[in-house]
C-alpha cells in the first residue's frame, strides 16, 4: 500500500493557492492513506501561555472546515487531528476519513508546558488512548507528537497487533530528536512508523521544523521530505512489520 506523508506549512487554510497546491499534489501521488501533521489548520494554539475562548473556537471551526477539504482529496483513508470542545478547554483528537466517514481514533493524553507549546494549558483528553484500529488496509495506532517520546507505547502497539504507527506533530526546529524516537519506536515496535510535522514559521514568530519522515519495521530509515519535496509517498507492506514482530527485540517478554 501507498502511504503519504508531507511538511504542512504553518498557518495552513483549507483553502486558497497553497492548499490547492497541496491537494494536487497528493491527487499526483495516489495514496492508499494520507498522514497530516498535528492540528494542520490554522493558528497554533499552544504558543499563548493563557486559554482564550475566542481562539479555540476559531481553531475548532477552521478545522471543521478542513474535514471537507480533507474529504474533497477523495484519498482512501486520511489519518490527521483536531482541536474539539471538552470541558470547558479543547481535546485533541487524532481522527480518520475513510470515504469520507469520521472516526475518532485517539485523545492526545501527554502534553508540553513550556514556551511555544504551552499544550497542557489549552487540552485535556476526554477518549482513553492508545487502541489500534484498521485504515486504508492496515492496522495503525496513534501518537500524537509528543507520545512519541514514550516507547512503552509504541511498544504495546507492536503487542496489540499494530503493523503500522502514524506520529502527527506540530514540533520545533530541532528534529535530531524525532528522527531518534521514531527509530526507537519502530524498532520496539515492529511497525512502520510515518510521521509529519507542521513546518515554517508562523505569523507570531514561531518556528516549526518540518521534516516528515518514515521508519521501517526494524528501525531503519525509509524516506525523509525535503526542502524541494515536502509531501513524500512509500510503499508498505504490512506483512514485513508482522514478520519483525516475531524477531528481536520484539519477541522478547516484558
Amino acid at each position: 500500500m501507498r502511504i503519504c506523508m508531507m511538511e504542512g506549512p504553518a498557518d495552513l487554510l483549507p483553502e486558497g493557492a497553497t492548499w490547492e497546491g497541496i491537494a494536487e499534489r497528493i491527487g499526483e501521488l495516489a495514496p492508499d492513506l494520507l498522514v497530516t501533521n498535528e492540528m494542520p489548520f490554522g493558528r497554533w494554539l499552544a504558543a499563548s501561555p493563557s486559554y482564550d475562548p475566542l481562539l479555540a473556537a476559531e481553531s475548532v471551526r477552521v478545522h471543521e472546515a478542513g474535514l471537507e477539504a480533507l474529504a474533497a482529496l477523495k484519498v482512501p483513508a486520511i489519518v490527521s487531528s483536531r482541536p474539539v470542545p471538552v470541558g470547558g478547554r479543547l481535546a485533541n483528537e487524532a481522527f480518520a476519513l475513510q470515504d469520507g466517514r469520521y472516526t475518532g481514533l485517539h485523545h492526545k493524553q501527554y502534553f508540553p508546558e513550556e514556551p511555544g507549546f504551552f499544550e497542557a494549558t489549552w487540552f485535556q483528553p476526554a477518549m482513553d488512548g492508545f487502541k489500534v484500529f484498521e485504515a486504508g488496509g492496515i492496522r495503525l495506532g496513534v501518537l500524537l507528537c509528543t507520545e512519541l517520546m514514550f516507547n512503552e507505547r509504541a511498544r504495546r502497539y507492536g503487542r496489540d497487533g499494530a503493523e503500522l504507527i502514524v506520529v502527527p506533530r506540530a514540533s520545533g526546529a530541532s528534529t535530531s530528536r524525532w528522527l531518534t524516537a521514531g527509530a526507537m519506536a519502530a524498532l520496539v515496535s515492529g511497525c512502520y512508523v510515518v510521521s509529519s510535522n507542521r513546518a515554517g514559521r508562523t505569523a507570531q514568530g514561531q518556528v516549526f521544523g518540518g521534516m516528515a519522515f518514515a521508519f521501517q519495521p526494524d528501525g531503519e530509515p525509509l524516506a525523509r521530505s525535503t526542502d524541494t519535496e515536502s509531501i513524500v509517498a512509500i510503499d508498505v507492506d504490512p506483512a514485513r512489520s508482522r514478520a519483525q514482530q516475531s524477531r528481536y527485540p520484539c519477541y522478547v517478554r516484558e
